[in-house]
């Protein structure tokens, strides 16, 4: 049985108050039936499910409808290649599902989906399935994407990696629906940080399976051996590193501070880009690389952190795109702003997660249009995109929902409760999740925190406290 979920937010912030409110209103909009199976789209004029996004996304809405955030990890796995490949998309054409293999569309979904066995409630089918689904896409991978055999897997269109009109990539193609490489383009194939780090996601996860696995075998739940478990974790673990070691050795500039791609001729592409935030979102460099991106480049008022964090492309770049509709070669997106909260908390810059959503909450404002893209200086939101002006775009008010659970609410990730305790906001944040209820109370200077009724803690804000379901205190983290 599906457990039941529901978030109660109310806050005397005016904005805020809005902010949420209209992005869950909104958000219902992009419920859809997919031939009898309810999922939430990726909405402001793209009616499909993305890899992209949506598996990140239903995650999320879990903590709102526990139905759409299974489905949204399902029917990426059912709809799988027997060869491994994972759809890009999924559409509902004449009243069908149709799964499309034209290009790979990013892969926010290892993660989410690994959080999504928590969340449902420990189903070993489940867990099973995801196993099986990232071992073949990561054999997909390195049987398809290293074409030259140089140790270093490749993007062979835009859409590969989700960046649709970038200028970096030249005359590459849009989408490529061929299982051998594009010929005759300047840059693709092209030795890719991103598709380097979907191998290494999908890697880390499947040890991180595995360990449940062995785990589980260990108490008695699973008849699998405790050993094997083990085995296969370490196995995966000596995997994922040899893909890290490729990245930091091949894609890992030095003297720029930041991952860069290679063209088809080996030679690196200059362009600044943000696509170090994303290695980081897949965990894929070092503690220390992730530092010197952040503090070089990320925290740079030129490059990165303009008055609209999270351009694409450093606003100082050569191509570098102030344009307005969709096009990855400049302004901030909402999808980015969503990676970003996963991607600095990997590497403990959880401090710069309010920060961020105080942008974005300035910057979409009391209208409430829930758009793609950002001017990163002005932080005008950009409205025309597709057909129109564009609204209920679901990254952009998951986003909005995320840093608020983040900064002011709950947050349930694998088997620890996160409590955000940021200051300055007063606001009480309800999450019920199955028979548990969670709440949180903040006055703006400090928080009281429930479970089940009972008082857990009571602290001062600027922190984030991480408990256990029951709601032991764990451990504490400074937001200073």
């Amino acid at each position: 049985m599906v457990k039941q979920t529901s978030v109660h937010f109310q806050t005397s912030n005016a904005l805020l108050a809005k902010l949420v409110g209209e992005a869950e209103r909104k958000s219902l909009s992009n419920i859809k039936d997919f031939d009898g199976r309810k999922v939430l789209i990726e909405g402001g004029g793209y009616e499909k499910i993305w890899l992209e996004t949506q598996p990140m996304g239903g995650e999320m809405y879990a903590k709102r409808n526990m139905e759409v955030g299974i489905n949204n990890q399902l029917l990426f796995m059912e709809h799988a290649r027997e060869d491994g490949r994972i759809p890009g998309s999924i559409a509902m054409i004449d009243g069908k599902r149709v799964a499309q293999f034209n290009k790979f569309q990013g892969f926010c979904f290892p993660a989410h989906a690994l959080n999504m066995y928590y969340l449902m409630g420990c189903d070993d089918y489940y867990l099973e399935f995801l196993y099986t689904t990232l071992e073949k896409f990561d054999a997909y991978l390195w049987k398809v994407r290293d074409s030259d055999g140089d140790g270093c897997l490749e993007s062979w269109c835009k859409y590969d990696t989700g960046e649709d009109h970038a200028e970096r990539y030249g005359d590459a193609p849009d989408a490529w629906e061929e299982e051998t490489p594009p010929q005759g383009y300047k840059v693709v194939p092209m030795a890719s940080i991103d598709i380097m780090s979907y191998s290494y996601h999908a890697r880390e996860t499947l040890e991180q399976i595995s360990w449940i696995m062995s785990d589980r075998a260990a108490r008695g739940y699973r008849s699998n051996p405790f050993e094997m478990g083990m085995k296969l974790a370490e196995f995966w673990r000596l995997k994922a590193d040899q893909v890290k070691a490729k990245i930091e050795s091949y894609l890992w500039n030095d003297q720029v501070g930041a991952c860069l791609d290679r063209d088809k001729n080996h030679q690196v592409l200059p362009t600044l880009m943000h696509n170090t935030l994303r290695a980081m979102y897949f965990n894929s460099i070092s503690q220390e690389k992730a530092d010197r991106f952040v503090k070089e480049h990320l925290l740079n008022p030129e490059e990165f952190w303009t008055p609209m964090p999270l351009p694409s492309v450093a606003v100082n770049d050569p191509l570098f795109r102030n344009i307005t509709t969709n096009n990855w070669s400049g302004q901030a997106e909402a999808l980015t702003y969503q990676r970003a909260i996963r991607a600095l908390g990997n590497y403990g810059y959880d401090n710069l997660i309010p920060e961020l959503g105080n942008k974005l909450f300035q910057a979409i404002g009391f209208d409430c249009n829930f758009v793609q893209q950002y001017d990163p200086f002005t932080m005008e939101p950009s409205k025309v995109c597709l057909e129109g002006e564009q609204d209920g775009y679901g990254p952009a008010m998951l986003s909005v929902l995320e840093y608020t659970a983040r900064m002011y609410g709950i947050h349930i990730e694998r088997d620890k409760i996160y409590w955000g305790c940021v200051g300055g906001v007063e606001c009480e944040y309800e999450q019920q999740w199955g028979d548990r209820h969670y709440f949180i109370r903040n006055d703006g200077q400090k928080v009281e925190a429930m479970v089940d009724g009972k008082v857990i803690f009571g602290a001062p804000v600027g922190q984030k406290v991480i408990t256990d379901y029951r709601g032991n205190i764990l451990k504490s983290i400074s937001l200073e």
